[in-house]
């Protein structure tokens, strides 16, 4: 699990931004890729908790249960050309998720489902994900994806900031 700051107190960690794929399977991996430009390129309020969610599946629930807000940033089969970004929030996220291009998924629905039974999941959901070109094994993003992958950090930003979290570049100087 990677994060850009030490663990906080689970009362003090209210959002969970969680890139999910496969880094081994050329776009799959972009929601990890984002996940990872976005810890490197600002710092984010102490509520916000950066969760490489790998091809972790079920296993995503304990890093869910409590939090008030979950944005997802993955590749998404949308229907559309390689490279289109899509938003799907609360309810229309099992669904989609039950549809997935990749193994890896699979256990995302049955995550969902088990945080809805236990009460544990939050209110909020919310999945920023880009059409991908390729899954295929291999390392790295095709051009359709690597083309608009500022476009899917801008997005993550833009949802983010409508929850009320602004990310600072790291290269802004600190005031004083």
């Amino acid at each position: 699990m990677n994060s850009n700051r030490p663990p906080q107190p689970a009362d003090e960690v209210d959002i969970a931004l969680i890139g999910i794929g496969n880094i081994l399977m050329t776009d799959d991996g972009v929601g990890v890729h984002a996940l990872n430009a976005l810890a490197e390129r600002y710092l984010f309020p102490s509520q916000v908790q950066l969760i490489d969610g790998g091809t972790m599946g079920l296993d995503l629930l304990p890093f869910v249960e409590g939090k008030k807000r979950v944005l997802f940033i993955d590749a998404a089969n949308l229907e559309k050309d390689p490279g289109v970004i899509g938003e799907l929030n609360n309810g229309e996220i099992p669904e989609f998720f039950s549809t997935k291009l990749s193994v890896h998924q699979i256990a995302l629905p049955d995550m969902l489902a088990a945080g809805r039974f236990l009460g544990t999941l939050p209110g909020t959901l919310c999945l920023v994900g880009i059409q991908p070109g390729s899954t295929e094994s291999g390392y790295g993003l095709t051009p359709a994806v690597q083309g608009e992958f500022e476009a899917l950090l801008e997005r993550v930003l833009a949802k983010l900031a409508e929850w009320g979290v602004k990310a600072a570049p790291k290269s802004e100087k600190k005031p004083g």
